[in-house]
């Protein structure tokens, strides 16, 4: 066996040896050898290979004894799993190099530190399994890596580590439950040189949505300092969404920022056996986003080329899940890890999982909230474990069972064997890329992380119903709630002559619904992203400092802090959320309704009521159209077509176009129209669309006079209902009355249709009608409708009851 074979040079590695090297290295390897000329960044090292694994564990006698106590192993007892584990890799490290071998190592480790100008250079050790990163089970997280090794000594005893950590605990029972051969599974390790994150930023991306599996985002999640904070879930991270249709494009493509709460980073130990430490991070660090938007694109790019390499090299999609740092002293981007992401890459296509909650009362219920992951639901009975600590002679874990609810302040890798017993998870920190998260998602368990206040509010054995199938907020639901699970096959679905598109209200959701067939979105309300992410009245924002009111002014300041004024925060949070959607529907035509909140819903938000008038009848009041070119609000209007503009032209999605709400008079359009183009949108411009709600009598009346200021109509029916009818909507007193479906309304509905059709202008709904009656959705196709938007629970029913009508028309 010849020392070329035991320390290989990472340059001189590639996927063919996962066998010799596993599949990190082989991957580094891969990198280095056929993306290092096209610009991507990898730190260089060596591989100690498998052959030293083996010689290592020949010379040392271990095989035999390691077998020995693995097959009186009961993997299912976890205290008699932790002792035999422990005893296993406590062998290991008793072990020692043969001097050949030991003589090889050190060498190879003083060549790298010379080539960067180091007596002993800081070096990453990371474990590198034969049954890691494969293209079907990543086998990610389960052996060790240390950060920030230097020295001899240190590299010998880290490395004695990783060759250690193939027998951690969750390896064992991972193996165990895969159905691998433990003694053939080889481990190799990686010697590589740091990037000095700890001076700069590093994290994790990934070349799709994990959660959703939308494959046409980049997601990168970024904090300062060391990544593994991140991963172990102590902060939650910085988060960049990047489109990739539009990047190829070389379009500014960030559809989304998230600031984290990162309140402290990992950084270099100065002392004696101390390789990294914790640091408290100062305020303008944690107020200050990790990457810049350059920085997020480039690294986005990287990951693009990544994933398009490998699948080319594969044969077949493979997106990937990378690590990358920021070097601090350099400036530059590294890619130090590349990986398959199974969970998504392995799922059929075709099939489509639903989970719907039968407990329309379940709000009430509600005991708290936290980040969802997956789109699953669990219920069971609470597990609350603090810590494994058989250190300390107690065995908590010993007692959880299967399909109880996991409860605990965060998971790592020790955790694996009480994760998979668990009918859903629920921590107190991390983020979507945290520990807990990564595994949830590949055991399938619903997991619900960085709640805050699990383990204060929850105690053992209270039953509890765990949702993660309501957004990209998880519920945490008392008691245990009916819910159904369905399964579609999107092949056998039927197909309708009349194009379906979804109403979507929450950019959260968008990526996820995405994947519901359609034909674009019919409706997307600004007022949703409003609400939910800006939080406060657009002339509140713009002049609060005007008021006086210094708790309101604290409360703005405290929302806005990572972005350059108020302006800039109102018009990036709404861009954000408009192209979250409009990508998740690319390039499907995707129409957004300008902001129709009536006056008392406006005065809800923040700073709200300086602005608002108390009306008798908001309803009918002033809302929609009548805001937009006063004097009063048109300012604030400005601020909702820069965000449209910003997403046509800075993140390249022209597919989003406008809509314009409750306009009573054509005067009024024009003077709509007018005052866009003051604002820098003007229809037919980069073919910008604009579209007009149908939804007033004075809308059908003069249809024809409408229609030649606008490229189409869309049925606004809760409205043209209410106003048809007579009656308040919002009134109990005479909801007994409201019913889209009344004649009236449909004659409404039939002589906009013979208007419209005469003008060549075309005519679609997007009100609550059509999801809610399929025999209103019918009526509605049988008299020309052009298209017909739901919402996304609704789209199978209506699927089926179109195709039928559609069939029988034709015999």
């Amino acid at each position: 066996m010849t020392q070329q074979k035991m320390i290989l040079d990472l340059s001189e590695i590639s996927l063919d040896m996962v066998g010799e090297v596993g599949g990190k290295n082989a991957s580094l390897g891969e990198m280095i050898g056929n993306l290092s000329d096209r610009g991507i960044n990898v730190p260089d090292g060596f591989a100690v290979t498998v052959h030293a694994y083996d010689r290592y564990m020949e010379a040392n006698d271990l095989t035999e004894r390691i077998q020995s106590l693995i097959d009186d192993l009961n993997v299912d007892d976890l205290v008699q799993l932790r002792k035999t584990g422990t005893e296993i890799r406590q062998i290991i490290m008793d072990g020692n190099f043969p001097d050949d071998l030991l003589q090889t190592i050190e060498d190879r480790y003083e060549e790298l530190s010379l080539e960067y100008g180091k007596e002993a250079t800081d070096v990453a050790v990371r474990s590198s399994a034969t049954t890691e990163d494969l293209p079907d089970a990543s086998f990610a997280g389960q052996q060790d890596s240390f950060l920030n090794v230097r020295g001899h000594n240190n590299v010998i005893n880290s490395i004695k580590a990783c060759f250690a950590s193939l027998f951690t605990d969750r390896a064992i029972s991972y193996r165990e439950s895969a159905g691998f051969n433990h003694m053939e599974a080889k481990l190799s390790v990686a010697v590589q040189k740091m990037a000095r994150s700890d001076l700069g930023a590093s994290g994790v991306s990934f070349s799709i949505d994990p959660e959703s599996g939308f494959d046409n985002a980049v997601i990168i999640n970024g904090t300062f300092g060391l990544g593994e904070l991140l991963v172990q879930g102590e902060i939650s991270p910085d988060e960049f969404i990047v489109f990739k249709p539009t990047l190829a494009e070389g379009k500014d493509a960030i559809i989304e920022k998230k600031l984290g709460n990162k309140t402290h980073k990992l950084a270099y130990g100065h002392k004696p056996n101390e390789l990294t430490k914790k640091l408290s991070l100062e305020e303008s660090q944690q107020k200050s986003f990790c990457l810049t938007d350059e920085q997020a694109l480039q690294l986005a790019r990287w990951v693009v080329e990544i994933e398009e390499y490998y699948s080319e090299r594969n044969g077949r999609w493979t997106p990937v899940d990378v690590e990358w740092a920021y070097d601090g002293l350099s400036e530059e981007l590294f890619i130090v890890q590349a990986r398959p992401e199974t969970v998504h890459a392995n799922q059929s296509p075709d099939t489509l999982k639903e989970f719907n909650i039968a407990d329309d009362n379940r709000h009430e219920r509600l005991i708290f909230e936290g980040i969802a992951v997956g789109d699953r639901i669990g219920l069971g009975k609470v597990n609350l474990i603090h810590t494994l600590d058989g250190r300390d002679g107690s065995a908590d874990e010993a007692d959880f069972e299967e399909g109880q609810v996991l409860v605990t302040e965060m998971t790592d890798p020790d955790w694996e064997p009480l994760m998979k017993k668990a009918s859903a998870i629920i921590t107190n920190k991390g983020g979507r890329t945290c520990h807990a998260a990564i595994v949830a998602r590949e055991l399938g368990i619903p997991a619900i992380v960085g709640s805050e206040q699990a383990t204060h509010i929850l105690s053992d054995e209270q039953e509890v119903t765990v949702s993660c199938a309501e957004g990209s907020t998880g519920k945490i639901y008392e008691g245990l709630v009916q819910y159904e699970e369905v399964d579609h096959q999107i092949s056998q679905l039927p197909q309708t002559e009349t194009p379906i598109m979804l109403n979507v209200a929450s950019p959260d959701m968008a990526f996820k619904f995405s994947k519901v067939p359609n034909s674009g979105v019919g409706l997307a309300r600004e007022e949703f992203i409003i609400n939910n992410y800006i939080h406060a009245h657009p002339l509140a924002l713009l002049h609060h400092r005007e008021i006086g009111d210094e708790e309101l002014t604290e409360q703005i300041n405290e929302i806005t802090y990572a972005y350059d004024d108020e302006a800039d925060f109102f018009i990036k949070k709404l861009s954000y959320g408009i192209a979250h959607i409009g990508a998740a529907f690319y390039p499907n035509r995707v129409i957004v309704r300008f902001s129709d909140f009536k006056s008392n819903e406006y005065r809800n938000l923040v700073g709200g009521k300086y602005y608002e008038p108390e009306e008798e009848n908001p309803m009918i009041g002033w809302r929609g159209a009548s805001r937009y070119y006063s004097d009063k609000y048109k300012e604030a209007f400005g601020l909702e077509c820069e965000a449209i503009k910003r997403v046509r032209d800075v993140y390249g999605l022209t597919n989003v176009t406008v809509m314009i709400p409750f306009c009573r008079t054509v005067e009024e359009l024009q003077k709509v129209l007018a005052t866009m183009e003051e604002f820098g949108l003007k229809r037919g411009e980069n073919g910008l669309e604009v579209y007009l709600m149908a939804e007033t009598p004075s809308n059908i009346m003069l249809a024809d006079q409408f229609a030649k200021y606008i490229d189409g109509f869309s049925i606004g029916s809760n409205d043209l209902t209410q106003l048809t009818l007579g009656l308040d909507r919002d009134s109990s007193l005479v909801s007994h009355i409201y019913d889209e479906r009344n004649d009236a309304v449909k004659r409404m509905i039939l002589l906009l249709l013979e208007k419209a059709k005469a003008a060549g202008v075309k005519v679609g709904i997007c009100g609550q009608g059509p999801s809610d009656f399929p025999d209103f959705a019918e009526f509605l196709v049988a008299n020309g409708i052009d298209t017909i938007s739901v919402t996304p629970d609704s789209m199978f029913k209506t699927l089926h009851s179109i195709s039928e009508l559609e069939a029988s028309m034709k015999e």
